[in-house]
């Protein structure tokens, strides 16, 4: 949005859905039916705007009527991918012919899809049906902040502020993603007793669930376990993190920049390719070791054995078009009067 005020004059206005934990300045409207007119501005801005960027899937998109040469630019929330999705998903075979009608109408309704790699190219060609012409290479916006040393400087510091404990001892974050009908839980399948017993001397652990999960738990470790499940901005959290739990998340693909390590703990993997599907062997993909159980979990961590050129090579694999000025080449590319937008500089 910086990037927008920066190089244009239009004006912004923010949909925002309940799910979003983000706090924006300007124009902010709750794209939700039960905020009645709110949700009726926002068809009106969605039916009248010229350019309209998304970062999700949105069943609307499938009935609303864009005006002529309106641009719809798909942002994405995933840098890379493990898990299938969109017209690859393996439910997609259960689902009725009105449904995958719908499903492409609204695909059909991207413009343009960016990308942060040719391996994401690749995938968003297959998952969307798109064309080559709908990929638009300047790289993932959010990934800016990796570049940004100021801003990842003011973010450590304010996590160190909120969380003093960040200054005495290293972080590990479990961020998972989620599993299909978990909206409140009260337990973990990490077992946070044996965390606690072995590392609380050297690491604090912060949770991190997805924005549909809630959870419910006795903590009975405040000075070792905190939740941060609420806070707007996975990639701040990360900044501090000194290793890196997660599953089959989009997450490592960012964390992979700042080349720290990450821990795959994929204690129902069988279950979960079975329904999702990988694109790619799921121990062949992700840059350090998996594990099945809490137990092989702490002892991975314990003995440190990752290996920092997987990790960079992951990085690169999937960042090859991120290289810090994914915003400034974005906003050029999509005002760009005459050009082929697909052909944006990616250096």
């Amino acid at each position: 949005m910086k990037e927008l005020n920066r190089q244009t004059d239009d004006q912004i206005v923010i949909l925002k859905t309940a799910s979003c934990r983000v706090d924006f300045e300007g124009t902010v409207l709750n794209f939700e039916p039960k905020h009645l007119m709110d949700w009726i501005r926002s068809i009106y801005h969605l039916a009248t705007s010229d350019v309209i960027f998304i970062d999700n899937y949105f069943g609307f998109l499938a009935s609303i009527q864009f005006k002529p040469n309106v641009k719809c630019i798909q942002l994405w929330h995933a840098a890379g991918a493990i898990k299938q999705f969109g017209l690859k998903d393996p439910s997609i075979e259960n689902r009725s012919q009105k449904a995958l009608q719908r499903f492409e109408k609204v695909y059909s309704r991207f413009d343009y899809v960016i990308v942060g790699g040719e391996k994401m190219a690749n995938i968003f060609l297959e998952s969307f049906r798109i064309r080559e012409e709908n990929l638009l290479r300047t790289g993932i916006p959010r990934t800016d902040f990796f570049f940004d040393e100021t801003a990842m400087q003011e973010a450590a510091d304010a996590l160190i502020k909120e969380f003093p404990l960040i200054q005495q001892k290293k972080v590990i974050l479990y961020a998972p993603t989620y599993r299909e009908n978990e909206f409140n839980v009260s337990s973990l399948p990490l077992d946070i007793d044996q965390m606690h017993q072995q590392f609380k001397d050297e690491y604090i652990l912060l949770l991190r669930l997805h924005p549909a999960v809630r959870l419910d738990f006795s903590n009975h470790y405040p000075d070792f376990v905190f939740d941060v499940s609420n806070h707007p901005d996975i990639n701040q959290l990360l900044i501090v993190t000194d290793i890196l739990i997660s599953d089959y998340s989009s997450i490592p693909f960012e964390f992979s920049l700042l080349q720290r390590p990450m821990a795959f703990f994929a204690y129902d993997l069988e279950e979960y390719e079975k329904s999702r599907g990988f694109w790619e062997p799921y121990e062949q993909l992700v840059p350090g070791p998996v594990v099945f159980n809490t137990k092989d979990l702490i002892e991975a961590i314990q003995k440190y054995d990752f290996d920092f050129n997987q990790i960079v090579n992951f990085a690169n694999e999937w960042n090859e078009f991120s290289t810090g000025t994914s915003s400034t080449r974005l906003i050029q590319a999509i005002y760009a009067k005459g050009e082929n937008v697909t052909g944006a500089d990616n250096g």
